[in-house]
């Protein structure tokens, strides 16, 4: 199966960011914490040349936390400051003012140089669909200002949020890239549900993750699904169908409400905390 996703919307989307960069000092990224370096969008970094730069791994509640660390070690050696968070239960929001200082003290020393004081840093949250921005948005901002949703594509236009007299947000779509260099990172995408779940075989989707898991993290779905595992992940698949009543007429195994099982238990955390780039 082929993994690529970008609807016209994300070719407009990235024409205003182009545009909106200028008026900016700071690119916040969020990242999905399970596939930090498959979430980061290569464009982003053409787009943002010379600007200051914070990585936020979000869902980090739902990723490996042993990796977790190493991720925020990686970023701090490439000189970008990284955060771990998790936007839903605001965990890690109040370390965020000082990383802001941490990575704007450039900007904001030149300013005083200049006799500028109180002038608010401007930041663009940007990251894949379905990454979590608007609701780190809410989180951040201590009010629902930006929509929430659980699927990609919810956040449509630009929207600037004024949170304090320091800091103004410009919240942005999520944009994917033309072409996926390598196909791993395209399942990955699909894996956390960065695309759309209805152009994707739901099945095969399944059975790759199955598949990665039972290298990652050998013991996680026969814990989950109380089976006795297989070599052969479509075999396994044929259990977890037989073990949760997964049937089609004849008796037969349904093997897609079975992957969107698997899929939505990776997806909400039910298989444990996992990290799929390493």
């Amino acid at each position: 199966m082929d993994y690529q996703w970008y609807p016209g919307h994300m070719t407009k989307a990235v024409r205003q960011m182009k545009e909106d960069i200028k008026l900016i000092d700071l690119i916040i990224e969020l990242l999905d914490a399970r596939i930090p370096i498959s979430s980061r969008n290569p464009d982003i970094d053409s787009l943002g040349q010379n600007k200051a730069r914070l990585v936020l791994l979000n869902k980090s509640d739902l990723a490996d936390e042993e990796q977790n660390n190493k991720w925020i070690e990686y970023f701090k050696n490439k000189g970008i400051v990284a955060l771990k968070i998790n936007s839903k239960n605001k965990q890690g929001i109040k370390l965020i003012n000082n990383a802001v200082n941490e990575a704007c003290k450039e900007k904001i020393e030149r300013n005083r140089k200049k006799g500028i004081l109180n002038r608010p840093i401007r930041a663009m949250v940007v990251g894949i669909p379905n990454v979590g921005k608007s609701t780190f948005i809410n989180a951040y901002a201590g009010r629902n200002c930006a929509k929430t949703g659980n699927k990609p594509g919810v956040t449509k236009g630009k929207q600037w949020i004024r949170l304090n007299k320091t800091l103004e947000l410009l919240d942005t779509p999520g944009i994917l890239w033309p072409k996926f260099d390598d196909q791993q990172i395209g399942m990955n995408l699909a894996f956390i549900g960065s695309m759309n779940d209805n152009i994707l075989d739901v099945t095969e989707l399944a059975y790759q993750l199955i598949k990665m898991l039972k290298t990652l993290y050998p013991n996680v779905i026969k814990e989950r699904y109380n089976i006795e595992g297989h070599d052969d992940s479509l075999e396994v698949m044929y259990q977890i169908a037989e073990v949760r009543g997964c049937k089609l007429k004849g008796n037969q195994p349904d093997l897609e409400k079975t992957g969107k099982i698997v899929l939505d238990d990776f997806r909400s955390g039910k298989l444990g905390r996992i990290t799929l780039d390493r």
